[in-house]
């Protein structure tokens, strides 16, 4: 958790201003959750099963700390379609599907928001893609049946989630996969994704956990291989014209300040792009 305080604090350091979210609305949070969940969530009143589930217990902070993180992803949603692209600082919580939420993902964010502008015409076709190192199996369930969404994943194959309920595109790389075969798989799941889908904004999930020092990653990628990543994806929109939005995703090592460092590679790759 204290990697994101880190974040801000790193990026600060370099001169960045921040723009603060209003928390995201129960009835957003419903649009992409059973409301029974997001009750049980904003009460905390969730029962020992579905925590266990989460991973952890909810209280009053961490339902405010959720509304926080999904109101970011909103907010950048929207500052993405007007300036081009926009980050939160926090959000890619992919593993909370319609029923709840899963592997320390309380609300699906990037879920929230995507619905948010496609009910105010603010969007008619949405990509997301996900390059967290788990795969997004919550954000494939919500869209399963949602033809304005097309969702794609790279991830690792060996690593958590066992089973990985299929996107609109999912490449799985075998463990210990390093930065030149990583890149070429991104390389091709964001072009296949930017062709098929044509979509008028995308979400990227930029989880560092690919990292080859993450405790849950598995794969062997350098912090150049992380930084070319980021520089292929935002590249990538900006040739096609594509508003994108950032969020953090996963990064899981010992050091936060390592893991808020390579957070920061997706900030200075949008404004390289600028």
């Amino acid at each position: 958790m204290r990697k994101y305080s880190l974040v801000a604090e790193l990026l600060a350091a370099d001169g960045y201003q921040f723009e603060r979210p209003d928390h995201a609305l129960q009835t957003a949070l419903e649009r992409a959750h059973d409301p029974g969940y997001v009750q049980a969530v904003l009460t905390s009143s969730l029962d020992a099963k579905a925590a266990r589930r989460v991973g952890f217990d909810m209280t009053p902070a961490i339902a405010a700390r959720t509304r926080a993180s999904v109101g970011g992803t909103m907010l950048a949603a929207e500052r993405a379609l007007e300036a081009g692209r926009a980050i939160n600082l926090a959000g890619g919580s992919h593993h909370a599907d319609d029923q709840g939420g899963a592997g320390f993902c309380v609300v699906n964010d990037v879920a929230v928001a995507a619905f948010s502008l496609l009910d105010r015409g603010l969007a008619q076709k949405i990509a997301v893609i996900d390059l967290d190192v788990h795969h997004g199996d919550g954000t494939a369930l919500i869209f399963a049946d949602e033809p304005r969404v097309f969702t794609a994943s790279l991830h690792c194959k060996e690593n958590w989630p066992r089973t990985k309920p299929p996107s609109d595109l999912d490449i799985s790389l075998r463990r210990g996969t390093g930065d030149a075969c990583y890149l070429k798989a991104a390389e091709k799941l964001v072009s296949e994704t930017l062709s098929q889908a044509q979509p008028d904004l995308v979400f990227y999930n930029a989880g560092v956990d690919p990292h080859v020092d993450d405790r849950l990653g598995l794969l062997d990628l350098s912090d150049d291989g992380l930084k070319a990543r980021d520089t292929l994806v935002v590249q990538a929109c900006l040739e096609a014209s594509v508003p994108l939005v950032g969020v953090l995703g996963g990064g899981y090592s010992k050091d936060a300040r390592l893991v808020a460092r390579r957070h920061t590679f997706l900030v200075k790759a949008m404004q390289a792009g600028l």
